[in-house]
């Protein structure tokens, strides 16, 4: 073999190797793409996991505490009646004087596992009196609420404190026979 055949035969390998490295270079560059790419994502699922799982524990300790409280199902006039009279005894039993009281109409959506039966009740009486009352109708164990409270002065007496307030009761309904 010449002299010259031996320089091309090199400069032949020195291409081929310079054309490999390049080819594996670029493979090699798209595997990384590709690494990061999917290391990304999982990163994305990961933190979406322990949101969920986080979020998870927190629904969990509301849906046993809310088995825990459930009420039995009964009617909408049953719930309407004993939610009225507990309203005006601890009214009466905080020194309050009832005014007006109206029933309202019950949230009763299609699908809604709760119920709610209201009722809009006007009284007047001190500030204590009234916070005593408040404090005897918001019982979250019952799945009871003051949900509104409109409070103005008494035209007639500067102590006292005239109160409309809609008071909510959450139920189960009965199925239907």
């Amino acid at each position: 073999m010449s002299s010259r055949e031996q320089k091309l035969l090199i400069f032949f390998a020195l291409a081929g190797f310079a054309i490999l490295n390049l080819l594996a270079f670029n493979f090699a560059k798209t595997k990384r793409v590709e690494v990061n790419t999917q290391r990304e994502q999982a990163k994305q699922k990961l933190a979406t996991a322990e949101m969920f799982q986080e979020s998870s524990a927190q629904v969990t300790d509301q849906m046993t505490w809310l088995a825990e409280h459930e009420p039995q199902p009964a009617t909408n006039q049953d719930v309407q009646t004993s939610l009225q009279q507990l309203t005006e005894r601890e009214a009466r039993s905080a020194g309050l004087t009832i005014k007006t009281q109206k029933p309202l109409p019950t949230d009763a959506g299609e699908g809604r596992h709760y119920h709610r039966a209201k009722i809009q009740i006007t009284v007047t009486g001190t500030e204590e009196a009234l916070y005593r009352w408040f404090d005897k109708l918001n019982t979250p164990d019952q799945l009871r609420i003051a949900s509104e409270i409109r409070l103005t002065p008494n035209q007639q007496d500067d102590t006292k404190i005239d109160c409309t307030a809609t008071i909510e009761q959450w139920f189960i309904p009965q199925p239907p026979a």
